[in-house]
């Protein structure tokens, strides 16, 4: 009897001592979930890379802020030629930039004359990302340049063809390397999915002519 009451005893030890390890096992991936919440979570706090990668480009509208310095911080639109124009360093390069490349910019042509100075960038207006529909459309004109914008996306913000359109002929207009590329686009063959490579995406400047 004390020979099997020691063996019940041993296997109980063990027992308890086997389920120990695991019980610590499973709680590391507990301990886990909210870390790996947060880092989920993460990208939805912060500014989509699109705003912070942005190029400013001509006709842009930009509010410049130079802590303390009133007199500097202005609203400046982008001239056709890429620049601004700024108290105390005159005409700087903004066409090209992001915003936080042109705040640096600017800040380090005012240390000749501002002791560190502090400055924020923001686009107000968006103008230079615009593309064109011209031609036989209800509404032709500019449009903005949406993110992904297609072909028959622009199409559709245009309100709409003419009785005269030729849907078979339209095509795109684009400035690739100094020269002006044709880009053909045949309205019927992309909306019954025989060519959907011809719905290309948008570029700005790009201009949709609609014969």
């Amino acid at each position: 009897m004390r020979r099997s009451a020691s063996l019940l005893m041993s296997f109980g030890l063990l027992l308890a001592l086997g389920t120990a390890p695991k019980a610590h096992g499973q709680a590391a991936p507990d301990a886990t979930k909210p870390n790996a919440g947060t880092a989920a979570s993460q990208p939805a706090t912060q500014a989509p890379a699109t705003d912070a990668e942005y190029k400013i480009g001509p006709q842009d509208v930009l509010r410049i802020d130079v802590w303390k310095e009133p007199e500097i911080s202005r609203t400046a639109p982008v001239r056709p030629d890429g620049r601004i124009s700024l108290p105390l360093i005159n005409d700087v390069q903004a066409a090209g930039f992001t915003a936080a490349q042109l705040a640096a910019v600017i800040a380090d042509g005012l240390r000749k004359y501002i002791t560190n100075p502090q400055v924020t960038v923001g686009v107000t207006e968006i103008n230079s990302r615009r593309v064109y529909v011209t031609g036989e459309v209800t509404r032709p004109g500019a449009f903005p340049l949406l993110p992904n914008m297609t072909v028959l996306q622009a199409l559709s913000s245009s309100g709409g063809f003419s009785q005269f359109a030729k849907l078979k002929g339209i095509y795109v207009l684009r400035m690739e390397d100094g020269k002006q590329v044709k880009h053909p686009f045949n309205y019927k063959e992309v909306i019954s999915g025989k060519k959907p490579e011809l719905n290309i995406p948008l570029q700005p400047g790009d201009v949709i002519v609609v014969p």
